[in-house]
């Protein structure tokens, strides 16, 4: 039986493509949150929220990307030795790693920043959990594209057959 890890390439599309779900989905969401923070004042027609998301994944999105992958630069190989002793694990282990690396990376990043909070939509506990729950979807995401296969040779599959297995 071999094991079959994913080249460096690949692995690197796949960190680069896990990270762009996680800084649009974040995007995205601080933006549907200010938005939704003017309705009882305004009226925000469907295409003003479209027009103003694909402004903000231009705009914003590229702070959220920093803001993700500084986050992930410690949360992920933490997950990935832990994922080692538990295999089993590795997915999850990614994803948890992922959304608590941006909860504690947006908390640092406002202890810092001279205005209360960055991101407004992380003001309040359900707009923090769900901006991490796009990083977390990233990591769980990335875990299961880099995931080791196993393949079994005609060999090994031979031997267990005759061995009853």
């Amino acid at each position: 039986m071999t094991d079959r890890r994913p080249s460096w390439t690949r692995r690197l599309v796949t960190l680069a493509a896990a990270l762009l779900i996680a800084a649009a989905w974040g995007a995205l969401v601080q933006t549907q949150f200010n938005l939704q923070a003017l309705a009882p004042f305004v009226d925000v027609p469907v295409r003003v929220r479209w027009t103003t998301s694909l402004q903000d994944l231009v705009g914003y999105g590229p702070v959220q990307l920093g803001l993700v992958a500084a986050a992930w630069l410690p949360a992920l190989p933490v997950a990935a030795w832990l994922g080692r002793r538990r295999p089993r694990l590795r997915t999850p282990l990614y994803a948890l790693a992922a959304g608590v690396g941006l909860v504690a990376a947006i908390r640092l990043t406002d202890a810092v920043a001279p205005m209360p909070v960055l991101i407004d939509a992380t003001r309040g506990l359900v707009g923090l959990l769900a901006i991490a729950a796009g990083s977390a979807l990233g990591g769980g995401l990335f875990a299961h594209w880099t995931r080791p296969h196993r393949r079994t040779g005609a060999r090994e599959t031979i031997r267990r057959t005759a061995d009853g297995a």
